[in-house]
Order: C-alpha cells, then sequence, then structure tokens
C-alpha cells in the first residue's frame, strides 16, 4: 500500500525532482549512522547534518542530555529537511537508552575518541556489520556511557600538537573515508525497497505543502 501512496504523490511532485528523489536514494544509506552525543554548539551539529548529507547518509541521531540541538540554518544549508533526525531528550540521561535501542537494529557502536588507538580509521573493516558511529561534546568528547557501550573505538590518525579536531571536520573526516569504504567493499550499503519507500515520503512531504491531506484522501478511499 505504501508503495501506490508514493507512487500517487509522486506524480504530483515536477518531474525534475522526482527524477532528483530517485536518483539521490540510490546513493543513500543506513549502513552507516551518526550519533552527536550532547554537542552545544549549533554550527557545528548543523555542519554534520550538511556533511551526513553529502555523503549519503541517512540517519543521524541527537543525544541530549544537558543541550539541546537547534538547526543553524545558515550553516545546514537545508540538509535538516533531507535526513531522518531522531534525538534523545526524554530521560536524565538518555545514551544508554539511545545506544541500546541502535543495537536492537543490528549496528555496532563505534565510539570515536583521540584517546584509544584500538582501531585507526584506515584499518577499520566496513564488512562486519552496520556501524553507528558516535561523537561526543567538543570539550570533554564521549561520555563514560559510551564507552561503556562501545563495541570498538575508532581514532583518526594526527600528527600534530593539537590532541583533536573539531567535531565536525572528524565527521566529515570519517565519512568521506567510509562513505568511499562501503561503496567499494562487498557491502550491502544501499537501501531496501521498503526504506526507499519510507525516505521518499519523508522527501515529498517535506517538498509538497498539501502532501498530508493527499495522504489522508488516498487511504480514505
Amino acid at each position: 500500500m505504501k508503495t501506490q501512496l508514493v507512487e500517487f504523490l509522486s506524480s504530483h511532485l515536477t518531474e525534475n525532482r522526482n527524477a532528483l528523489f530517485d536518483r539521490v536514494l540510490q546513493d543513500r544509506t543506513k549502513y552507516l549512522t551518526v550519533v552527536l552525543e550532547d554537542v552545544f554548539q549549533s554550527h557545528n551539529a548543523s555542519a554534520v547534518l550538511r556533511t551526513c548529507d553529502c555523503f549519503g547518509v541517512q540517519d543521524v541521531h541527537f543525544i541530549e542530555n544537558r543541550n539541546e540541538y537547534k538547526v543553524n540554518r545558515d550553516i545546514a544549508l537545508g540538509s535538516a529537511k533531507w535526513l531522518s533526525i531522531s534525538k534523545y531528550s526524554k530521560k536524565e540521561n538518555n545514551t544508554r537508552l539511545a545506544l541500546q535501542q541502535l543495537k536492537q537494529q543490528g549496528y555496532r557502536i563505534v565510539a570515536t575518541t583521540p584517546h584509544n588507538s584500538d582501531v585507526d580509521l584506515y584499518d577499520f573493516d566496513v564488512k562486519i556489520g552496520k556501524t553507528a558511529l558516535v561523537f561526543g561534546t567538543e570539550l570533554t568528547g564521549v561520555s563514560d556511557v559510551v564507552k561503556e557501550e562501545a563495541d570498538e573505538f575508532l581514532r583518526v590518525p594526527m600528527y600534530g600538537f593539537t590532541e583533536s579536531f573539531n567535531i565536525s571536520v572528524s565527521v566529515a573526516l570519517v565519512l568521506q573515508h567510509l562513505a568511499h569504504e562501503i561503496r567499494n567493499k562487498k557491502v550491502a550499503w544501499k537501501l531496501s525497497d521498503a526504506e526507499m519507500n519510507d525516505v521518499k515520503l519523508e522527501w515529498i512531504k517535506a517538498s509538497v505543502k498539501s502532501a498530508e491531506l493527499m495522504e489522508r484522501d488516498f487511504y480514505s478511499k
């Protein structure tokens, strides 16, 4: 039924917009997902959204224990509109809940930190399975809860005096490499047909003002 709904709503898009959606969907992935824990500078988090969109990573997760994320539109440049964003903010400490839910979805939790060198970025094996990449706060990095829940630790090689990259730079470096890796290894990284329908439906609703009304009409027939 959802396939028919998407086909129906797609007929209300311009031919060029519909073709663009279908083309971009072919490069979208949920094999990699990004988790931001308590990032407090909105321009950094918004830059991450832009990076995720550019590298085809569809899902982004915000853990909000102390800091609430708000989109900086000048930096995100509309990228939030095309991503599936989840927020975890209902509990005092939302980190463990978020990571356990991701594990239940089949993700291995990979904490990015300059303090553990278990796996350098260029030695990371993307073929093992779906990966949730966790990035911590600008000052202190990932929390102790993340370290407890992590299945692996990932380190971006550095050769200078400074201890760490800016978080938005870290995400860009990691995704640039891993997005290339999954597309060049024998990895089932593409969205399933059902996932494509779900994402395209989100995009149509973000593009067509009356999409929800048309959806109700479709199901009422």
